[in-house]
This record gives C-alpha cells, sequence and structure tokens, in this order.
C-alpha cells in the first residue's frame, strides 16, 4: 500500500513518524508521493498543547470523511493524543481503522496487514516502561538525524501531560545508540540530535554502561555518551535535546569545551523567571540555580548558544511574577526563545487550579516578550558581524533562492550566496555581514 504520514508536535514525533515509514517500507508498503495517492494516512498526534491535539483530530477526521465519499483507504492516528485518550479516541472518531500509543509505534506494519484482513478499531497502547520496537529505524535520506536516546519522564511538571502519555524514563544502552550512530554516519549522515524529554538525565534511572563498556574519563552517563559519539568517524556534529539546569554539570561543561563535534548551543527550557511560579510548576530549580547553569556555559565561550521555552499566564501569575520572568530573559541574553501562552491539560496538576490569567492578558505578555526577545536576538547577532562560521549548508534559501541556507555549530541561521555548486550536508565558511534578530547575512569565502 501506498502510506502518508503526517506529524504534529516534537521532535520525538518527528523521529517516531520517521520510524514508522521506515518500518511500513521494510514490510513492503511505499511511500506515497501525495496525500492523493495515499493508500494509508497516519496522523501522529501531539497532546503537550491543546491546539497541536485540535490539528491532529481535525486531521483525522478530515482523512475519515473522505472514506465516507468512497475512498477505501485506512487512516490511523498515533501518539500522545492516543495515549491520552484511550478507548474515547473511537467515540471522538467513528471510523478511524487502529489508534496506536507513542511507545507502541513499532507495531504498526502489523496492525495494517490486520486492518487488511478485515479488522478495524484496534486499539494499541504500552505500558509505562515498554520499550518500543523500530527505535533504530531510519530511512536513511538526508545529512542530518535525529537519534532517540532517553524515552519518556519523570520529571512531573504541573502542567505537564508528557509522563502520562510517554511512560516513565527509559535509557537506551550507550553501545546501541552508538552502533545506530555509526551506521547513520556510514550512510552519509554528518549531524545527529540526541533525543529526549529530559535529556540529560540519560542513564539515571536505569544503567545505560556496562562493565563490557570501553573506559572513559566520564563518570556521568550522558557525557560519558557524548564522549563515545565523539569518535564516530564521518560524523561532523553533535546536538541534544531538551536539557533541563539540574543536568549543566561541571562534566557536562568539559564536553562542550573539549569535544570538537559537539555543537555549542542548548535548548534549556527555563518557562518562568519568578521562583513562586517554578515552585508551583514543580520545575525543581530555583531562578539563581538556572542563571548559574548558563553563567558556566557562557563562562568558558561567551559566544555559547541558548535558546529556551517561557510559558506565560500560568495559574496566579501576578504582573510582578511575569516581570520576573522578563527580567531573567534579560539577564540570560538568549539568542532565541520560544513563548507559550498557558492552556490547561487534562489530567495535569495545574487543570485542577482556576486559570485566572485573561486570553487578553496571556497576550499581552507574550506579545511584550516577543518584543523584547527580537531585540535582544539582533543585539546577539550583530556582536557575530566580521567574525566567520562554519556553516553546515541545508539547501537554497526559502525567501531567495539565489542565496543558499545553513547553520552554524550554535543553530543559528545563516543565509549566504553560493560560492559554487553545493550539496546539502557540506560544510563553508562564511564571513557574517549582516545581522537580523533569527538569522545571520554573509559572504562564503573561498
Amino acid at each position: 500500500m501506498k502510506f502518508i504520514v503526517h506529524t504534529y508536535g516534537c521532535q520525538m514525533n518527528v523521529r517516531d513518524s520517521e520510524a514508522v515509514a521506515a518500518l511500513l517500507a521494510a514490510a513492503g508498503h511505499e511511500k506515497a508521493a501525495n496525500e492523493d495517492e495515499a493508500e494509508m494516512v497516519i496522523i501522529n498526534s501531539c497532546t503537550v498543547r491543546d491546539k497541536a491535539e485540535q490539528k491532529a483530530i481535525g486531521k483525522s477526521g478530515n482523512m475519515i470523511a473522505a472514506k465516507r465519499n468512497g475512498s477505501k483507504r485506512l487512516v490511523g492516528l498515533m501518539g500522545c493524543a492516543v495515549k491520552r485518550l484511550g478507548e474515547d479516541v473511537f467515540k471522538l472518531l467513528p471510523g478511524l481503522d487502529f489508534a496506536v500509543g507513542p511507545r507502541r509505534f513499532g507495531a504498526i506494519p502489523h496492525l495494517v496487514e490486520r486492518c487488511l484482513a478485515g479488522e478495524r478499531r484496534i486499539l494499541e497502547t504500552a505500558g509505562d516502561d515498554e520499550v518500543p520496537q523500530g527505535l533504530d529505524a531510519h530511512e536513511q535520506q538526508g545529512f542530518k538525524a535525529f537519534v532517540t536516546v532517553l524515552l519518556g519522564c519523570d520529571n512531573r511538571c504541573s502542567y505537564c501531560i508528557v509522563p502520562d502519555v510517554r511512560g516513565h524514563e527509559f535509557s537506551r544502552p550507550g553501545r546501541e545508540v552508538a552502533a545506530e550512530v555509526g551506521a547513520l554516519a556510514a550512510h552519509g549522515v554528518k549531524e545527529v540530535c540526541l533525543l529526549g524529554q529530559s535529556v540529560l538525565r540519560y542513564g539515571r534511572r536505569n544503567a545505560a554502561w556496562f562493565a563490557s563498556d570501553p573506559p572513559s574519563l566520564y563518570k556521568e552517563p550522558f557525557p560519558r555518551l557524548l564522549e563515545m559519539l565523539d569518535k564516530t568517524q564521518g560524523l561532523e556534529r553533535i546536538r541534544f535535546t531538551s536539557a533541563h539546569p539540574g543536568g549543566c554539570t561541571d562534566e557536562l561543561v568539559q564536553a562542550f569545551a573539549t569535544m570538537p563535534r559537539v555543537c555549542r548551543h542548548l535548548h534549556l527550557p527555563v518557562q518562568s523567571g519568578s521562583d513562586r511560579i517554578l515552585k508551583a510548576m514543580g520545575r525543581g530549580y530555583a531562578r539563581a540555580e538556572y542563571l548559574a547553569a548558563i553563567a558556566k556555559l557562557r563562562r568558558f565561550d561567551p559566544e555559547f548558544a541558548l535558546t529556551t521555552d517561557v510559558i506565560v499566564g500560568y495559574p496566579g501569575e501576578t504582573e510582578e511574577d511575569f516581570e520576573a520572568t522578563r527580567s531573567l530573559m534579560e539577564e540570560a541574553q538568549f539568542d532565541n526563545a520560544f513563548i507559550f501562552k498557558y492552556s490547561p491539560r487534562p489530567g495535569t496538576r495545574s487543570a485542577a487550579l482556576p486559570d485566572d490569567v485573561s486570553k487578553e492578558e496571556k497576550e499581552r505578555r507574550n506579545q511584550v516578550l516577543l518584543a523584547d526577545q527580537e531585540k535582544r536576538g539582533l543585539a546577539r547577532n550583530e556582536r557575530l558581524v566580521g567574525t566567520v562560521r562554519e556553516v553546515m549548508v541545508e539547501g537554497p534559501s526559502l525567501r531567495n533562492a539565489a542565496r543558499w541556507s545553513g547553520r552554524d555549530g550554535g543553530n543559528r541561521i545563516v543565509v549566504f550566496a553560493p560560492p559554487r555548486a553545493l550539496r546539502p550536508g557540506e560544510t563553508v565558511q562564511v564571513r557574517i555581514t549582516e545581522a537580523h534578530p533569527q538569522i545571520l547575512i554573509g559572504e562564503a569565502l573561498a
């Protein structure tokens, strides 16, 4: 059958969708060029934010409606929304052929066979500790790849449903991750991004290293993983997301400072700059601890790139709390920030609290932080004018096909005129000539 997978949500969902596509191809199915020719449509859902879940549910409903007009295609829903909804998913989406939770995506080829044999309304959700099949399945395309190293989350932030839908933390063995990365590099992958909901907790809940593994300079599991991957032949860059300030240890800083392939960029969600709100959120750190963590990183490299997530309008957030967030962001000097308006998610602790910040006020606070970040991002980027950046080429610029774009080690977008014929995945030296809040403009050196 020809299939297509639509993905909503985070990088982990993108990775799961890619694995499903690879597993379906291995089972003899073929990727469709577009939705019209697809005989099977799979929607990978998110439930962390209401808008993302509604988009996935809406898309599924549209695909099911097309079946009522004579189409015989299969429609399946996978991901976090399935785990949250359980059997209710079939009440919400009558006509759905199968639904699969995030830790059962490896079963999809088998479920398709069951559907082809006449079964319908098949639900598969895993236990909180189940390890999915097909974690190392890749489509082998492109020069970049996501690699899942940590499943689940045990942090239990008050507003977040991820632990309920993605289960407990499980760290894949270091040797297994290294073998996957080595195979990707052998097939032309130049950059990997290691994925985990709180990736710096790698190896804390279960052992990831064993007596038979090679010795290491590092005692902590995640820096030890970076050390092993940094030796991978053919690999040029290692990134990882998302981080937690509790994992910003001296060993992690040493890994950034000494390993040439580990990119000097960290996505470190702060969510709030108010100690009162951080405590209510259950984030596990105070404002001062967060700022101390990023000071470690900027101490050895003032250009170290930091990005973050922020929530505005959390229940009970006062103007004073909001201004504390605003001042933290200025002190931290983030290169970029992703700002979200709080929305309650069913089953979370904060859902029981009054959502007492108005929509209008959430929007105002959101716009204030966005405007602040535009100025801050521009100032950070202006300091790079005149420097030479090593840029990994991604392809023609979306806005101007005569120019190409790529990213430097800090994950900054760099746009430049190509000096010659280029291929995605090549690295070029680019002197920065112009700065904007979210991109750099430069000229490639011969």
